[in-house]
C-alpha cells in the first residue's frame, strides 16, 4: 500500500461511519410528529378530565345548594301557610262564638220583653238581633282579614323560596361557565 491510500482510508471510514451514525443521533435528539401528537393529545385529554370533574364538582355543589334553598323556603313557606290558617281559624272561631253568645243572650232579653209587652218585645228583639248581627259581621270580618294576611306571606315565602332556588342555580351556572376553558374559533 502507498502512504495515499493510508490517509484515505481512515477518512473513508470516518464519512461511513459518520453517514450512519449522525442520522441515528439527529433521530434520538428531537421528538418524532407522532411523539409530539400523541404528547399533545395526552395533555388535551388530561386537561379536558380535570376541567370536567371541576365542572362536575362544581354543579353538584350548585345543586346541593339550590335543593338546600328550595327546602328551606318550601318549610317557611309551609309554616307560614299553618300559622296564617291557625289564625284564621281562631278568628273565626272567636267570632262565631261571640255572635253565638250575643245572639243568645240577646234572644233571651227579647223572649223576657216580648212576655211582658210586645211592642217592647219588639224593639228589644231587633235591637239584640242587629247586635248579633253587628257582632257576625265583626268576627267575619276578621276572620277574613287573618284568612288574607295568611296568603299573603304564602306568596311571599314561595316566591322568595323560587327566586332564592333561581339565584343560586345561576350562580352555580355561572361558577361552571367561568371555569370552563375558552373556545378558540
Amino acid at each position: 500500500m502507498n502512504t495515499t491510500s493510508i490517509r484515505l482510508l481512515p477518512a473513508a471510514l470516518v464519512i461511513a461511519v459518520a453517514s450512519v451514525c449522525v442520522p441515528a443521533v439527529a433521530q434520538t435528539a428531537a421528538p418524532s410528529t407522532t411523539e409530539k401528537v400523541e404528547d399533545a393529545s395526552k395533555k388535551a385529554y388530561d386537561s379536558t378530565k380535570e376541567g370536567t370533574v371541576k365542572a362536575y364538582d362544581a354543579t353538584k355543589e350548585g345543586t346541593v345548594k339550590a335543593y338546600d334553598a328550595t327546602k328551606k323556603g318550601t318549610v317557611k313557606a309551609y309554616d307560614a301557610t299553618k300559622e296564617g290558617t291557625v289564625k284564621a281559624y281562631d278568628a273565626t272561631k272567636e267570632g262565631t262564638v261571640k255572635a253565638y253568645d250575643s245572639t243568645k243572650t240577646g234572644s233571651k232579653k227579647a223572649w223576657n220583653k216580648t212576655k211582658k209587652t210586645t211592642a217592647s218585645g219588639w224593639d228589644a228583639t231587633k235591637k239584640t238581633t242587629e247586635k248579633g248581627w253587628d257582632a257576625t259581621k265583626s268576627g267575619t270580618s276578621k276572620a277574613v282579614d287573618a284568612t288574607g294576611n295568611a296568603a299573603s306571606a304564602t306568596g311571599k315565602a314561595v316566591s322568595n323560596a323560587g327566586t332564592s332556588a333561581a339565584d343560586a342555580t345561576r350562580k352555580v351556572g355561572d361558577k361552571i361557565g367561568s371555569e370552563l376553558p375558552a373556545q378558540k374559533p
